[in-house]
């Protein structure tokens, strides 16, 4: 069975940083292209930043140079680190696993069912 964890949200000052991770276990990590999305109340979900099995990076405009995304394929585990945090960037962070991929395909961003999603992790910032 596949699961997906995340864990590092929290509550923080705009201007301030924050690491998220996600650990899996079920599947083969390393062959997995990898992505993070978030949603806002009232918002639909939208990717944040997605990484090639082999560390090649792609990230949305909305976060592009304030977000830094890695992975340990050694840990299962993908990182997203976060700086110079506005209120706007609160919400729910989702880590998936892209289904089918071990890149960063043209759609990544699309929110689609056949990712393994986890069940996020709550960032808040506050002005």
């Amino acid at each position: 069975r596949v699961q997906v964890v995340e864990s590092g949200g929290g509550l923080v000052q705009a201007g301030g940083s924050l690491r998220l991770s996600c650990t899996t276990s079920g599947l083969s990590f390393a062959a997995y292209g990898m992505a993070w999305f978030r949603q806002a109340p009232g918002k639909e979900r939208e990717g944040v930043s997605c990484i090639t099995w082999s560390g090649v990076t792609y990230y949305a405009h909305s976060m592009e140079g304030r977000a830094t995304v890695s992975r340990d394929n050694d840990k299962n585990t993908l990182y997203l680190q976060m700086a110079s945090l506005k209120p706007e960037d609160t919400a729910m962070y989702y880590c998936a696993a892209l289904r089918g991929y071990a890149g960063c395909p043209s759609s990544w961003s699309d929110a689609t069912d056949d990712n393994y999603w986890g069940q996020g992790t709550q960032v808040t910032v506050s002005s």
